[in-house]
């Protein structure tokens, strides 16, 4: 069954992350479950990246608008597609599909148009070139880790 995601913030670990050469690590991380995730966590930073949650409409119409730039990164759920108008940055968007395995990933420059990607259900936005350095690429699980204030993560199976 799966739950549904709140406003709220937590941690973002990528699996696999730039030393993933195939697949089988992947496998692995799946086979082991949630609680072989947190062990097998990648991409440098074993403490995590910092993420807010945006699921509510309101929260995901804001997004990153008003800021000058951002520390982590921004979960916008449930969503397809993004857009950068009135925007005062570049961004790095990741698309994500239902098991928060990354679809696709560009940069787009403020006032651009993301084209929506028919698998995606969760879109991670972050300032442009922290994807890169976090190891996030096509192919690459990600997981999430909710804060205190945010409620468990539904289930991704």
């Amino acid at each position: 069954m799966v739950g549904r995601w709140r406003d709220g913030t937590g941690t973002l670990h990528v699996v696999g992350g730039a030393d993933r050469a195939d697949g089988a690590e992947e496998d692995r991380e799946g086979a082991e479950g949630s609680a072989g995730r947190a062990k097998g966590l990648s991409a440098g930073l074993a403490e995590g990246i910092p993420l807010t949650i945006a699921a509510s409409y309101r929260a995901r119409a804001r997004g990153l608008l008003g800021r000058d730039g951002m520390t982590g990164a921004l979960l916008l759920t449930p969503a397809s597609g993004v857009h950068t108008f009135r925007m005062r940055f570049a961004i790095d968007v990741a698309y994500l599909d239902r098991r928060l395995t990354v679809v696709d990933v560009h940069t787009l420059r403020p006032g651009r148009l993301g084209r929506p990607r028919l698998r995606a259900r969760h879109v991670l936005e972050a300032e442009a070139g922290a994807l890169e350095r976090w190891g996030v690429r096509r192919g690459v699980r990600v997981v999430i880790t909710p804060g205190p204030s945010a409620p468990p993560a539904p289930s991704v199976r």
